[in-house]
């Protein structure tokens, strides 16, 4: 900016000097030439130009796993620490569970003996069973009554004097037990009559379930002390040690998967439109070390406008080798949303904006004129360009000295642009 207004000054003097220089001659002298400017020029080139979107954004774990147990214990041993790499499945602590292993083991011997009357009543049919329990009501009802013969027999000697009184409390007892056992026996016989053999499946197979579930439920409880990794990823914390109490429902440790990394930005709804999933893009620890940049992509463009700042939030995904880029910091993403080949391209520097927003450059023309020409810009990238029409490739264009140049200026090129960073 600088040197154009030095240029500009230039310029003037020498115009208002030959016009002193012609007053003084009684402006009879033919008019006095015209300055001719120096500037500085770019060529119009063709190259692949891109739409870059960039933002600064929070960075974040691709997974997070926060271990929390589901029982209640103190903790027998961890097997990692902070900063330990694990993977899914490892196992990462274990919880006193001597008292979970032998609920275990009782559980499972009540669930065999289930299994046990299950099968046995499988195997056995109605008929079977109650024709045994016939010949058992068979059998205790000969014995009963022949037990009560030999009673009532008895008790006839006995109150005759002809035998003791042990002998005939002794009749007595046997009649007593060979009744029960019978009546025993006719009450299974009218209940197998009465339930049926289906009743009876099905009440070993609730027996079955229910022995199984408590078992199960055991062995829950004992594989809930063993504290495995539910992800690939590095221990970031662990607040307890051992020997203190693992509280269900408390987190005991927090794993990040740090393989791959996801930055958070928040960007202008109009950037933000250009964006969509897939775009490539670069992610590095700052916008000054782009050296440092990492291969990247847009993988979640939101739909919807945050509602306290008005933007739209997008994620960028990188690999993360090393776990250089550490969750929680601050990184700079540059998303691509649009690559043109062999576009028609000059340094940012040359486009003049006037105030009703009409764009237009200083074309240094044959007879080393510069001639003010209107264009239409498209994307821009750096300090650089792309130009959709006014143009053509090959054409030298002003960039330092173009603002403020009069049409037609004659202008003598001084040093060519060679970086789109050139400015006035």
């Amino acid at each position: 900016m600088l040197s154009t207004i030095c240029l500009r000054k230039v310029a003037s003097a020498l115009i208002f000097a030959a016009s002193l220089a012609a007053i003084g001659c009684g402006g009879n002298s033919a008019p006095a030439p015209q300055p001719v400017v120096d500037v500085h020029a770019a060529a119009v080139t063709k190259k692949t130009i891109q739409q870059i979107v960039s933002a600064d954004a929070e960075l974040y774990a691709r997974g997070i796993a926060t271990i929390v147990p589901k029982i209640s214990a103190p903790i027998a041993k961890f097997y990692v620490n902070r900063g330990s790499h694990v993977r899914t499945g490892e196992l990462l602590a274990r919880l006193e569970n001597k008292d979970l292993a032998a609920a275990v083991e009782q559980a499972k011997g009540a669930y065999e003996q289930a299994q046990a009357n299950y099968a046995t009543s499988t195997q056995e049919n109605l008929p079977q069973l109650v024709q045994q329990a016939q010949l058992d009501v068979n059998a205790t009802k000969q014995a009963s009554d022949s037990a009560q013969a030999v009673y009532e027999s008895r008790l006839k000697l006995y109150h005759s004097g002809a035998i003791a009184r042990n002998l005939m409390n002794e009749s007595h007892v046997a009649y007593i037990q060979a009744r029960n056992q019978y009546e025993v026996a006719l009450a299974h016989l009218k209940g197998l009559e009465a339930v049926g053999h289906e009743q009876a499946l099905k009440l070993a197979e609730g027996q079955l379930a229910a022995a199984k579930g408590q078992y199960e439920a055991a062995l829950a409880d004992l594989q809930y002390s063993e504290i495995r990794s539910p992800i690939n990823g590095v221990v970031t914390d662990r607040p307890l040690y051992e020997g203190q109490m693992a509280t269900a429902g408390t987190p005991m440790m927090t794993i990040m998967d740090l393989a791959h990394v996801i930055a958070h930005a928040y960007i202008a709804p109009q950037q933000a439109a250009l964006l969509h999933v897939g775009d490539a893009a670069t992610m590095s620890p700052s916008a000054s070390q782009d050296a440092h940049a990492v291969p990247a992509k847009v993988t979640v463009v939101s739909p919807a406008l945050d509602p306290n700042s008005t933007t739209v939030q997008v994620w960028v995904e990188a690999p993360n080798p090393g776990d250089k880029l550490k969750p929680g910091s601050t990184v700079h993403v540059s998303m691509i949303a649009k690559t043109v080949k062999d576009a028609l391209v000059i340094p940012a520097a040359a486009v003049l904006t006037a105030d009703d927003g009409k764009t237009s450059v200083m074309v240094i023309g044959s007879d080393h004129h510069a001639h003010q020409t209107n264009i239409t810009t498209g994307i821009r990238e750096g300090n650089e360009v792309q130009i959709l029409s006014g143009l053509q490739a090959g054409q030298m264009v002003v960039t330092t000295g173009a603002y403020g140049l009069p049409d037609h200026t004659e202008v003598k090129v001084v040093a060519n642009s060679t970086e789109g960073g050139a400015s006035d």
